[in-house]
């Protein structure tokens, strides 16, 4: 039961672009805020000033709007550091954060060593050992602490909002690193001092964060706060089973945006994948926040398949009315052709094909001249409406004795110098008569 309106963030890093997987959980957010009243916040975890680049949160920024995920509040982490500094503290004067030292050749040594022995590779917190003269000793060699977070050894659990009861036992999990030896905050310290500061009350992720979250409830905890919700989301994977995390390129969002895709379907995909409800093509992002419910949402991997997603494209494109698009429809596309065309349409740059179709100088296909020509001649009078293509047809057959694709086949090659395509009784009355009767007689018109 959700109490209060929800805050919830997204919170991806400026290092590449957003693909599938990074989206849904966006969306999921965006579309648990949107349906409980509450509100979303993008934060960019962009303290790793080495692999971040503004280009990227530009890019990040650009992919949201496109997708029609806005956000309510936008904050960076590189504008937080003396709250990190100060939680930092605090940690340290309670006892949770200690000092080490080791080296990471040091530590790889040492979890070999345990792994050759069959044991798990734990942290021996042989830090803690050392005496202030050691460290004092240390340091003069010029070693630089990073910080581990002292964890309780107890059974962590909580109600997952997606994956139900879980437990972990941090007895078996490592002290996790929370400060580098440069100085800067790693991403499981820095998002829970964020999450306390910003009120969010509930965290939705994907599923690789799960062990994350026993030791991230036991920081909230040593910082006094109470922990959030937590949902976590099972990953995508391919056809084939495999994972997509790496394929950040034919699967980014500014790649599929350049292929034509709908941002619309990419969205009613993901919203839908692994849940217990079928993919349909939608016209809003509302029709999807008043569904979603996360406890719909399965265990089990969900599988993304890029045909689907270009299927789904097409069948969101034949849905959507002359508003919804009309801003990215070229001048010569006016509502009455948008609705004529849009059901034959893979994407929307087809359209221009069909615009050409009907306003342009097309060279006609003649498959039976003499035909044609009869046809010509039995071409009603303007005005022209949905009526006049079964009027005229109707009579042709009269006149002809033709029927079926006799009929109709060599008209459409002729008026539009295609095998298939949308419905001639739309189509006609844009082509006009004059052009019409040009085609049928063999002109280019």
């Amino acid at each position: 039961m959700i109490i209060a309106p929800p805050i919830v963030r997204f919170a991806p890093s400026p290092i590449g672009l957003l693909h599938v997987g990074n989206v849904r959980a966006a969306l999921f957010n965006w579309l648990f805020a949107h349906r409980h009243g509450g509100s979303f916040i993008l934060r960019l975890d962009d303290t790793d000033v080495a692999r971040c680049r503004p280009e990227y949160e530009a890019a990040i920024e650009q992919d949201l709007v496109w997708l029609g995920l806005g956000w309510d509040r936008k904050e960076k982490q590189s504008d937080r550091i003396a709250h990190y500094d100060d939680a930092r503290d605090r940690l340290i004067a309670a006892g949770r954060l200690y000092p080490c030292y080791e080296t990471p050749e040091e530590l790889d040594f040492k979890r070999r060593r345990l792994l050759s022995q069959g044991r798990p590779p734990i942290y021996d917190r042989a830090a803690l050992k050392l005496s202030q003269t050691d460290r004092a000793s240390l340091e003069t060699e010029g070693r630089r602490p990073h910080w581990r977070f002292r964890l309780v050894s107890e059974e962590v659990r909580w109600d997952d909002l997606v994956r139900g009861p879980q437990h972990i036992d941090e007895a078996s999990q490592s002290d996790p690193v929370l400060v580098r030896g440069d100085g800067s905050y790693l991403y499981s310290f820095t998002s829970v001092v964020d999450d306390i500061a910003f009120g969010v009350s509930h965290v939705i992720r994907g599923e690789d964060h799960v062990t994350n979250t026993a030791a991230q409830m036991q920081i909230f905890q040593a910082l006094g706060a109470a922990a959030p919700a937590f949902a976590h989301l099972p990953l995508l994977v391919d056809a084939q089973g495999g994972g997509l995390s790496k394929r950040t390129g034919s699967l980014s969002v500014q790649e599929l945006r350049e292929r034509g895709i709908e941002a619309l379907a990419i969205c009613a995909l993901l919203a839908r994948l692994g849940t217990a409800d079928p993919v349909e093509p939608v016209t809003s992002l509302g029709t999807l926040a008043a569904t979603v419910d996360l406890s719909r949402v399965g265990r089990a991997a969900a599988r993304f398949s890029e045909q689907e997603l270009a299927q789904l494209s097409a069948r969101t494109l034949h849905l959507l009315p002359y508003a919804a698009v009309s801003e990215r429809l070229p001048a010569s596309v006016d509502e009455p052709l948008w609705l004529a065309v849009r059901g034959n349409l893979g994407t929307l740059a087809d359209v221009s094909a069909w615009a050409d179709v009907v306003g342009g100088a097309l060279v006609p296909v003649l498959e039976d001249p003499l035909f044609l020509e009869e046809a010509a001649a039995h071409l009603p009078p303007e005005p022209w409406n949905e009526g006049t293509w079964k009027e005229w047809t109707g009579l042709v057959s009269t006149v002809t004795q033709r029927k079926g694709r006799a009929l109709f086949h060599p008209l459409r090659l002729a008026l539009t110098a295609r095998e298939t395509g949308p419905e001639m009784a739309r189509l006609l009355p844009l082509i006009g008569r004059a052009k019409a009767a040009a085609r049928l007689g063999g002109m280019t018109a």
